[in-house]
């Protein structure tokens, strides 16, 4: 598969549409030579790889984050992603110089959750579906197996530190050794089946020995079944002591009596209490009518009363006759208010003996209950006896999960040991050998070709520190002088497609490449008739002025980049 073109889109708006030809394909700024205030850094020359790897599955953050600090997010760039719904939409063509050969369409975007557009051919997919997808371009059928479809292109696709650097350890900084043993075993042909069956088994291995590091951080599993042997026996002693016990058969009973008891004062108490208050609200009242009939001014009261005759007829009462009839009235409420207090009193009388008898009821069977000597024992015992079993139950648990855990490693070691005997038997020994010896026919050839130096790959049967046995590959310059890391990873690249090709092993012919400032400019002149002559794509980014002239042509340009017309362009959508 080859890049056919990569497009950038605001709904029906193309922001911009770079077309990929076959050879070299450069990715430059369009600054002015003899411009001395402007650059060609930060105009997206890395976005553009950045772009591509996004619709090949890699992560969009790389699209919006700073490169050279990774927590540091470029909140325009992210902000413009989603506010205007950027589209980004790959075609990969299987011949360029075809135009009925198969295309893919790949298109993504930056939105989140119901708004995330993942696309193959038309179809939206799943996250796991598209992952599906991209490995079936590849590799129909290997979805779900070691190495991963991003493992197997990371060599395609270097814009990223680690990769630029380093010609094998093109994965991220926490791959282990016996990851890139997998990939290397599948890239170069070998035996993949049991290379992913190896990474799972690690994987699991991995799992038990990190949960028996858990189980085991107090204590190891011997300690355990020591402390449950004599745990054992305390609870066989405790238990033959409860069963000597001569218990109060009484117990239970007087123990619910209590609870009865408890429950019956609570209820008397409560009512006398209410009694209380209904006598206390009564006498209140009464008080108050009998401080009314005290309180009475007769000398104001006869003014008043004269003062009214003199103005009005027909008064017959007396003024003695008006008093005692006033008095006469507030003495019938005062009797009407308290004719139940004597019969409240003597409810409240009687629920308080009935309260006495109960307490006395209750103070008697507790001292018969507190004086139970066989009573406190036991519960003393039982508390003793509860705790050595719960203290069982832990210690149970956690040996039959050591017992689990080491039954697990053992047939987990006991495969991984039968898969080691194959991958490393003289048979399998001899295929991984002949394999290197034929990619470092390519690497070699390739790289004596461009820099008069051969390097090559070896691989070295190895045991790590936790005694397993591992293939380990790493790339050298057979004239042993320290080389040119940069060509280097170049020809490895280039070496592996020639490689691939002639082994029917399904790749990617385009390389990715990010600063190829740092390489000098007869070797990149060196590189694009060798791309050009072999059939590989190499997209490149690269500051115009570290350009070699012969290369400094339209021909060999993707797209150019400027300050004023950086990749996105998002100056230009700036407040519309």
């Amino acid at each position: 598969m080859f890049l056919k073109s990569l497009t950038i889109t605001s709904g029906y708006k193309i922001i911009r549409e770079i077309v990929f030809h076959e050879g070299l394909n450069l990715i430059v700024d369009d600054t002015p030579a003899d411009d001395t205030k402007q650059t060609g850094n930060n105009v997206g020359k890395t976005t553009v790889l950045a772009l591509i790897d996004f619709c090949l599955g890699g992560s969009g953050k790389y699209v919006y984050t700073d490169p050279e600090n990774k927590k540091e997010e470029h909140r325009l760039v992210k902000k413009y992603l989603i506010d205007h719904r950027i589209l980004v939409s790959l075609v990969l063509k299987e011949d360029l110089s075809s135009d009925d050969s198969e295309e893919v369409l790949i298109e993504r975007n930056f939105l989140p959750r119901k708004e995330v557009v993942r696309r193959i051919d038309g179809e939206d997919l799943t996250e796991s579906e598209f992952e599906r997808a991209l490995t079936d371009i590849l590799f129909p059928g290997h979805f779900g197996k070691k190495p991963s479809f991003r493992q197997i292109i990371s060599h395609n696709i270097r814009y990223k530190d680690l990769s630029i650097n380093n010609t094998l350890k093109t994965l991220d900084s926490f791959t282990r050794d016996d990851e890139y043993e997998t990939l290397y075993l599948f890239l170069l042909g070998c035996d993949v089946d049991h290379g992913d069956r190896k990474q799972e088994l690690l994987t699991k291995i991995r799992l038990e020995q990190s949960f028996k590091e858990r189980l085991e951080k107090e204590e190891t599993r011997s300690a355990y079944e020591t402390a449950l042997a004599l745990l054992d026996g305390e609870i066989e002693r405790l238990s033959k002591k409860k069963s000597r016990f001569n218990l109060n058969e009484r117990l239970e009973a007087d123990l619910s009596a209590f609870n009865d008891l408890k429950y019956e004062i609570s209820v008397v108490s409560s009512a006398i209490t209410k009694l209380e208050m209904r006598r206390k609200l009564i006498v209140e009242a009464s008080d108050d009518l009998n401080a009314r009939v005290a309180k009475v001014d007769h000398g104001q009261l006869r003014l008043i009363y004269q003062q009214a005759r003199q103005g009005m007829e027909g008064i017959q009462k007396t003024f003695e006759e008006l008093c005692d009839f006033h008095d006469r009235m507030l003495r019938e409420k005062v009797a009407y208010v308290t004719k139940e207090l004597p019969k409240l009193e003597q409810t409240i009388l009687e629920r308080s003996e009935s309260l006495k008898l109960l307490i006395r009821q209750q103070d008697a069977l507790t001292e018969k209950i507190n004086h139970s000597d066989s009573f406190e024992a036991l519960e003393k015992l039982m508390s003793e006896l509860n705790e050595k079993y719960r203290k069982k139950g832990e210690y149970e648990k956690t040996i039959a999960q050591l017992r689990e855990v080491d039954g697990n490693l053992a047939t987990y070691n006991r495969e991984l040991t039968a898969i080691d005997d194959q991958l490393f038997s003289d048979g399998f020994g001899d295929v991984v050998r002949e394999q290197v010896r034929k990619f470092n026919t390519f690497f070699s050839e390739i790289s004596s070709t461009l820099y008069g130096e051969q390097y090559a790959l070896k691989v070295d049967p190895v045991v790590n520190k936790k005694g397993q046995r591992l293939y380990k590959f790493s790339a050298f310059n057979t004239n042993f002088s320290s080389g040119k890391k940069q060509g280097e990873i170049f020809c490895f690249d280039i070496a592996y497609t020639l490689f691939a090709d002639q082994e029917g092993i399904p790749c990617l012919h385009f390389l990715l490449n990010d600063k190829k400032e740092l390489m000098h400019g007869n070797q990149l002149l060196n590189i694009a008739n060798l791309v050009q002559e072999k059939g590989i794509q190499f997209v490149a980014s690269i500051l115009h002025d570290k350009l070699p002239p012969e290369l400094d042509d339209e021909k060999y340009f993707a797209v150019k980049l400027s300050q004023a017309d950086k990749v996105l362009r998002i100056e230009s959508t700036q407040g519309k």
